[in-house]
């Protein structure tokens, strides 16, 4: 991504996730693959491709017949994008009152507080 966000919305979500987890794909497989999972039809795909596209998230090109479609940033980049995103908008950029809030609302298991300290003694040792 080099630096740029990309905001992907929900359905943006679903046709990434089916070019991450095997690209290229064509403008047909993708149509049939996103019929079975969300029951749109071909425009809203290609659609959807389309705006992909404009946001530099997608690029199509000549396959061997038709036009073949694959991501130009990975999961783990959109990923991250989006929780940063999140917890800007949602905890004032605040990580801490993120885990506060998500602490109170279900039980951490011992090895989840294990891992919770091995990072924040990581983040120290940076420091």
């Amino acid at each position: 991504m080099n630096g740029k966000t990309i905001d992907l919305t929900e359905a943006e979500w679903q046709v990434m996730e089916c070019l991450w987890e095997k690209a290229p794909k064509t403008g047909r497989q993708l149509v049939n693959e996103l019929a079975g999972k969300t029951g749109w039809g071909r425009s809203t795909t290609l659609t959807f491709l389309r705006r992909l596209e404009a946001k530099k998230a997608v690029a199509s090109e000549e396959g061997e017949v038709v036009l073949e479609y694959r991501p130009l940033i990975a999961r783990e980049e959109a990923a991250l994008a989006e929780t940063e995103s999140f917890i800007g908008r949602v905890y004032n950029g605040s990580l801490s009152l993120l885990v506060s809030s998500m602490t109170k609302r279900q039980k951490l298991s011992k090895e989840e507080i294990g891992e919770l300290y091995a990072l924040l003694r990581e983040m120290e040792e940076k420091e």
